[in-house]
């Protein structure tokens, strides 16, 4: 009798799991878009500000700007901070080889630690499309670019500055989520 019992009730135990995990999912999908959305909000917003600094200089920028820009002078900046920096202030989408370009002129020191500054660069610009934080895309050649990601579909966003169309990149299928 008591495997009679336990037999009726499994199948709504499993009802009630079921409930709970498609309830849990449809939560954490919806904070995943806000994650998203957040991210790109950010960005949009670190690049207005990057934008005014470069036109300005950064002493339009408190320090705490600074800091959270990586532009503070005084601290030295890591090689993802750099990374960061460099795509961010990018108008356009830049291959690896152009990030290391950018990074010698505008970091020289931060890629002496590094023996294939190439593959380096690659990996960073790999974690930043994981950290939402920037965008890839395949090139018509089968090579690969990157961009920071900032919004600039919503019409109060108009005073960003927006990148140059560029010829002959296509959509990452990876990234059409």
């Amino acid at each position: 009798m008591n495997s009679e019992i336990g037999n009726l009730e499994t199948p709504l135990v499993d009802l009630h799991v079921q409930e709970v995990v498609r309830s849990a999912e449809l939560e954490l999908s919806a904070l995943l878009q806000q994650r998203a959305d957040l991210m790109k909000r950010i960005g949009s917003i670190k690049q207005t500000l990057v934008g005014l600094a470069n036109m300005f200089g950064d002493t339009v920028l408190n320090e705490r700007l600074l800091d959270l820009l990586d532009r503070n002078a005084a601290q030295r900046p890591g090689f993802t901070h750099a990374c960061r920096a460099v795509l961010m202030e990018s108008p356009s989408y830049l291959s690896a080889r152009q990030v290391c370009d950018l990074l010698r002129r505008k970091f020289p020191r931060v890629l002496e630690r590094h023996k294939k500054p190439l593959a380096s660069v690659t990996t960073v610009l790999a974690r930043l499309v994981e950290y939402d934080e920037a965008r890839s895309f395949l090139t018509e050649d089968g090579g690969r670019a990157w961009q920071w990601i900032a919004e600039r579909d919503r019409k109060d966003s108009d005073f960003l500055v927006r990148p140059r169309p560029v010829v002959g990149f296509i959509a990452d299928p990876r990234n059409s989520a």
